[in-house]
């Protein structure tokens, strides 16, 4: 099936879509900034310029959109539209991740990947606190 949107239409609505301080990374930096823990943002110098970098920890966390990264939960769907271009491109986001968390865990640090789903209500605190004691202990 074809694209339902023009290739402008297509560029503007990807081009509102941010990478970078979405609600679930601010979400998950607000509960470990409550705890005391400091983290940089977004460090460009490590493979796949990890969202959350807890350098005393030696802890990288990624913050992935269920979406964007292939979940295998229930927010998943794939599109019905321009099928071929979807699939090439989160199924490479998907080959990325691999490739990023391996050179990540060659360098010595510990990766952590807290997911969209599980920020939403009812079971973000349970999450976000497993995610915290995780990167705590060592």
């Amino acid at each position: 099936m074809a694209d339902n949107h023009t290739k402008e239409v297509r560029s503007m609505n990807m081009s509102h879509i941010r990478s970078k301080n979405t609600r679930p990374e601010e979400k998950v930096r607000k509960y470990l900034f409550s705890r005391g823990l400091r983290y940089r943002k977004n460090v460009k110098k490590l493979p796949g310029c990890p969202d959350i970098v807890l350098a005393k920890y030696k802890a990288v966390v990624f913050v992935n959109g269920c979406f964007w990264h292939h979940h295998d939960c229930g927010r998943f769907v794939w599109p019905l539209s321009n099928e071929e271009y979807w699939r090439k491109k989160i199924n490479r986001n998907v080959e990325r991740d691999k490739e990023n968390k391996k050179l990540l865990m060659e360098m010595g640090w510990r990766v952590f990947t807290i997911w969209e789903c599980q920020l939403k209500k009812g079971s973000a605190e349970e999450n976000l606190s497993r995610l915290y004691h995780e990167i705590t202990e060592e």
